[in-house]
């Protein structure tokens, strides 16, 4: 192999290591879209795979650090309507709107999931990438 080519393959291991990541699903949150323990190629490329969108799947890191999978219900401003708005949120406040630079995100098996209902909006930073690509077991 030329150097040319190994110096454009170490080119493209260091992109794809930057902007994609793989992240074993963990639990039923996401049930019947993912099952526990399928394995998922999340990108932060949004450049490449678009940015991210009302119903796309991402992960995103959460209080205790752990890498979470959930499905963007809410765009900032957005309103959410008073089934799923956080739990501790005064319905006599009015609506709830998604803060700025924040997501509003559910897990698709509602009954079993801790999302936004429980720890409220989360800011862009906390955003790994979306998922780009499945592999079922």
């Amino acid at each position: 192999m030329g150097s040319l080519s190994l110096l454009a393959l170490l080119g493209f291991a260091a992109f794809f290591q930057q902007n994609f990541r793989t992240i074993q699903v963990q639990g039923n949150s996401m049930l019947p879209t993912f099952k526990n323990g399928a394995h998922l190629l999340t990108s932060s490329a949004y450049w490449l795979v678009g940015p991210i969108q009302k119903g796309d799947i991402v992960v995103l890191i959460d209080d205790s650090g752990t890498a979470i999978i959930k499905r963007v219900y809410g765009m900032e401003g957005d309103k959410v309507d008073w089934l799923n708005v956080p739990e501790d949120y005064n319905l006599s406040s009015g609506e709830y709107v998604v803060p700025d630079q924040t997501l509003y995100v559910l897990g698709d098996n509602r009954e079993v999931s801790e999302d936004s209902r429980r720890f409220g909006p989360v800011p862009y930073d906390r955003i790994i990438g979306k998922v780009v690509l499945k592999r079922w077991l």
